[in-house]
């Protein structure tokens, strides 16, 4: 960034007409129901779904590497691997960061964050801005000018808006119409959410307004009195009534019968609708069901097989995303000639140990990793000798 842009930074700048940001923000279901974020996350299928994505992402190693003549080697020195070690902002940790960066993106189309740096431009700090309080102006320069309500208060209380370039600020967008702003996914399935948050409000209406007895004694007679008929219920629910009197033998005189009431058609319609629903919701963030908890499709044969699909259609999207955003606006323009971020997808098989320690054991046979390399990716110190490659059939180091 030369010294012109310094200053014409500083030159006002009328807004345009177009204004990006308010139709991200607007979603509207076919059946006029306003959908947002906060909405959205009370279906516990989205909440998991955005957790899984985000939580994973957070969890993988990251690294800045400096290209050589003879390949690359790891900058520790580097300000943004600086940012990665010791967190880039005073409130967050790096896997904090990460996930609340790519929790917004996937709930709201995009994720913010101001770049800030020292007087030599470095980055030193990205400091996270709440897309709610964002207004993206498509300026006669054409650039974008993101104008910031700033906060003042933890409760959401707002002061002056202040406005940053597009090469001040991190953005992750999803999938954009117009290549300027991300929209929600929410947003483009409008119909989704909103049949889900209707039948979760129809169940919990039920729930709550319903009668649905388990069962009803049959008498061949008839009770003397409501007196009677309120001494034997009375009875009856003290005996056997309650988790405490569970799977107790009932008991039942004068010609009494017990009859158990199964689940009603209608009951079992709706049942079947909100798992079809979190398929759904699980289809529109590509995530297997079984990510989220849902097993009904889910066997011991296919979870391996799921995993790698997460793996390589889901996380593997976002990982490109956010490292070429921040070979795109984080690194300067001198940094971006030689360095590169990257999300160690390794990482993910952590869980994995058999799959690991077998890619590790491939990768020393065939002189594609030394031992050493192996034992810094598990966070082991370096032995003597393991700096050359080993050869098959050698020991294991």
């Amino acid at each position: 960034m030369g010294l012109l842009d310094i200053f014409r930074r500083k030159e006002p700048e009328q807004r345009s007409a177009a204004d990006p940001s308010w139709a991200a923000l607007q979603s509207l279901s076919p059946g006029g129901v306003a959908t947002n974020a906060r909405l959205a996350e009370n279906l516990s299928a989205v909440l998991a779904c955005v957790e899984a994505v985000a939580g994973n992402i957070a969890a993988l190693p990251v690294y800045v590497f400096r290209r050589t003549d003879e390949g690359r080697e790891l900058d520790r020195a580097h300000p943004v691997m600086r940012l990665i070690r010791n967190g880039p902002n005073r409130h967050q940790t790096w896997s904090d960061f990460a996930q609340w960066l790519v929790a917004s993106t996937l709930l709201r189309g995009n994720g913010l964050a101001e770049i800030v740096t020292d007087e030599r431009g470095a980055v030193v700090e990205l400091a996270p801005v709440p897309w709610e309080h964002v207004s993206v102006q498509l300026l006669p320069s054409g650039r974008l000018g993101y104008d910031i309500s700033e906060i003042t208060a933890i409760g959401g209380g707002t002061g002056r808006v202040r406005r940053l370039l597009d090469d001040e600020v991190l953005h992750l967008r999803d999938r954009s119409d117009d290549g300027l702003v991300g929209r929600s996914r929410l947003q483009r399935a409008a119909s989704v959410v909103d049949q889900a948050v209707s039948l979760q409000n129809f169940a919990g209406s039920m729930w709550r307004n319903g009668i649905n007895p388990s069962g009803v004694i049959e008498h061949p007679a008839h009770f003397k009195d409501d007196e009677d008929r309120k001494r034997f219920r009375d009875a009856f629910e003290q005996a056997y009534g309650g988790s405490n009197n569970a799977a107790r033998a009932i008991v039942l005189e004068f010609g009494m019968q017990w009859k158990q009431l199964s689940v009603s058609p209608e009951d079992a319609e709706l049942l079947a609708s909100r798992r079809f629903t979190v398929e759904e919701l699980a289809r529109l963030y590509q995530v297997p069901p079984p990510i989220i908890g849902d097993l009904s499709h889910g066997t011991f044969t296919n979870a391996e097989t799921m995993l790698r699909l997460f793996a390589m259609f889901t996380l593997a999207g976002w990982i490109k995303k956010i490292e070429s955003e921040f070979a795109r606006s984080v690194f300067s323009a001198a940094s971006r000639a030689t360095h590169e971020l990257e999300i160690d997808f390794s990482g993910f098989l952590r869980g994995d140990p058999e799959v690991r320690w077998a890619s590790h054991e491939i990768a020393v046979k065939n002189r594609i990793l030394t031992p050493n390399e192996v034992r810094l990716k598990e966070g082991w110190n370096a032995r003597e000798g393991g700096d050359d490659f080993q050869e098959i059939g050698a020991p294991n180091v």
